[in-house]
């Protein structure tokens, strides 16, 4: 076992519907423990930059559209495969194909309004948590 960080984003529609309180405790209960954490309402460039690597996609202007339409909550989480453990816990992308008992499950509208953002592996955990964060901002533990 390895133990990890990764980045999780509370969306717009999950923080509109003030529900961060609930998805963080099932982060918790799920051992990832938070080490950093900004509310932000991301300008177009910072959410435009950051979702680039789907920027020859359909969907990219309506993820992009949708990112800066409300204030985010941006996650720094710690824990032993924290990245495979996140990523289980959020479900998958389309709800409707979510195991019970995710974040996406029980939480998420619909595709385009699935409540978080992960971290898809080690390598982007890092860059991802370097886009939002300064070492300065994350707890060492």
């Amino acid at each position: 076992m390895t133990t990890q960080r990764t980045l999780a984003i509370i969306k717009p529609d999950a923080v509109e519907r003030n529900i961060i309180g609930k998805i963080c405790t099932m982060l918790e209960s799920n051992n990832l423990n938070i080490v950093a954490a900004k509310m932000k309402h991301l300008t177009h460039g910072e959410a435009a930059g950051f979702y680039q690597v789907h920027a020859s996609r359909p969907f990219y202007n309506d993820l992009v559209s949708y990112m800066i339409s409300s204030p985010v909550m941006i996650l720094v989480l710690e824990g032993e495969n924290a990245v495979e453990v996140y990523r289980n816990v959020m479900g998958a992308t389309d709800p409707k194909n979510a195991a019970p008992n995710t974040i996406r499950a029980e939480f998420a509208l619909g595709i385009e309004k699935n409540s978080v953002h992960g971290s898809d592996s080690v390598d982007n955990a890092l860059m991802e948590i370097g886009y939002f964060f300064a070492q300065t901002e994350i707890i060492q533990k």
